[in-house]
C-alpha cells in the first residue's frame, strides 16, 4: 500500500460466520487495519452512517438486511454512497452484487492473498480527500 496508512483505515465487516470473522480479523489486523465487526445488515447500515468506514465488507447471507439490500441502501444514501463495498460470499452472485452497487465481489472460501489484495485496491481507489477526511 504505497503511500497508504492502513492503521488509519477502518474496515466495517458484516459477517455472521465466527470462523470467517476470525480469519478476517487475523489477516487484516496483521496487515495493519482497524476493524469493526457486526452480525447483521441493519447494524452495518447504522455503523456505516455513523462512522463512514474506509471499506465495508459484507456477506450476502446476513440477517435483518441481506448484504445486497445493504449495498443498495448504502449507495442510495448521499452520506454513505462513496463507501466502497466488497461482497464476500459463498454464493455465486457477482452479477447481483454489481447490480446492487458493490465495488467488488469475492467468492468464498477465504484466500488471504486475494482478499488482502482486493481490500488494498478498493482503499487505494478512494479519492485522496475522502481518505484524508477519515484520517483527520
Amino acid at each position: 500500500m504505497q503511500g497508504q496508512h492502513p492503521e488509519r483505515c477502518v474496515l466495517l465487516i458484516a459477517e455472521r460466520d465466527p470462523s470467517v470473522r476470525e480469519l478476517q480479523r487475523h489477516f487484516l489486523e496483521r496487515a495493519g487495519f482497524a476493524l469493526e465487526f457486526v452480525d447483521d445488515g441493519e447494524s452495518a447500515l447504522e455503523r456505516a452512517r455513523a462512522e463512514r468506514p474506509s471499506l465495508l465488507v459484507t456477506e450476502i447471507l446476513i440477517p435483518r438486511l441481506d448484504g445486497l439490500a445493504l449495498c443498495r441502501r448504502l449507495k442510495e444514501d448521499p452520506l454513505t454512497r462513496e463507501i466502497p463495498v466488497m461482497v464476500f460470499s459463498i454464493l455465486a452472485a457477482a452479477a447481483r452484487a454489481e447490480e446492487a452497487g458493490a465495488s467488488a465481489f469475492l467468492r468464498k472460501p477465504f484466500v488471504e492473498s486475494a482478499f488482502l489484495t482486493k481490500v488494498r485496491e478498493l482503499i487505494a481507489a478512494q479519492p485522496t480527500g475522502a481518505r484524508e477526511e477519515q484520517w483527520a
